[in-house]
């Protein structure tokens, strides 16, 4: 092998190659831990309302670590969609010792049965209940474990549908059976049973808010609930009202007239039969 000159040639090159890499990875090692490559600033932008941006500063900047060039940008991103109203942050370097930081902040729209909060695309999310509501009350959702999304599109679909009696949905409820009930503004009950086909709801609903202003007029805001789940009509109960079934019914149809019009002292009053609107 001695006697190879191509061969120790070889050898020689690539051992210089070697140490030149070395020094190379030596020098870049020791250029980027300067101190001018420390980041020393954070640009936050975003359209935020909920989040304050020294708080966000302070609550992500803890969990940094490393300078312009070490920083793990994935994890630097994970750090502020940790913060309580981050949606989506996206991250940058911006040469030579700064990070650019866009904020997409969580918009809600409702609670949630768990303590939650129900953004406006259907999304769970944790932050403080008392900075949603700065601007009013939000609705209350509650469904089944992972039907947040089903419950917050019914949501848009009863606010179109209930739009023409101004009154807009408080609450709406998908049960563990999945059927919906819905709470208006003003504290009514609507029960709309379950979805049998995809016209079920709105058939149902677009019923009763045909028929609501003749309802309206008997009963006025008296109406607490409505069962809309007939297949032809609905039936409604008003403040005061109490409802018999047929048996409790036939007996007080067969108790003579001058008993039923004499109640003792502390007796309950004759309850109204329920009103179905066809």
């Amino acid at each position: 092998m001695w006697h190879n000159v191509r061969l120790l040639n070889a050898i020689a090159s690539a051992l210089v190659a070697l140490v030149v890499l070395a020094a190379l990875a030596a020098g870049g090692h020791w250029l980027i831990q300067r101190p001018i490559f420390t980041l020393k600033a954070i640009q936050i932008d975003g359209d935020v309302s909920h989040i304050n941006g020294p708080t966000l500063r302070a609550n992500a900047v803890s969990r940094l670590k490393g300078n312009f060039f070490t920083i793990d940008l994935d994890a630097t991103r994970a750090a502020f969609e940790a913060v309580p109203w981050v949606r989506h942050a996206s991250v940058r370097r911006v040469w030579p010792n700064q990070l650019a930081v866009t904020i997409e902040e969580y918009k809600p729209l409702a609670t949630w049965n768990d303590g939650r909060l129900v953004s406006v695309d259907g999304e769970l999310f944790a932050a403080n209940l008392a900075e949603a509501e700065d601007e009013g009350k939000l609705p209350e959702f509650a469904g089944p474990p992972g039907s947040e999304k089903d419950v917050t599109a019914r949501y848009y679909d009863f606010v179109k549908w209930f739009a023409p009696l101004n009154m807009k949905p408080e609450a709406v409820t998908l049960s563990n059976r999945y059927a919906w009930g819905v709470r208006l503004a003003g504290g009514m009950q609507l029960a709309l049973g379950r979805e049998r086909t995809p016209e079920t709801l709105a058939t149902r609903s677009r019923r009763f808010v045909q028929a609501y202003p003749q309802v309206a007029a008997r009963w006025g805001n008296q109406i607490e609930y409505a069962d809309l789940r007939y297949p032809n009509g609905f039936a409604v109960r008003a403040a005061g009202m109490r409802f018999l079934s047929e048996e409790q019914a036939k007996k007080l149809a067969a108790t003579p007239v001058q008993k039923r019009d004499s109640p003792k002292p502390g007796a309950a009053q004759p309850a109204a039969r329920q009103k179905r609107s066809q």
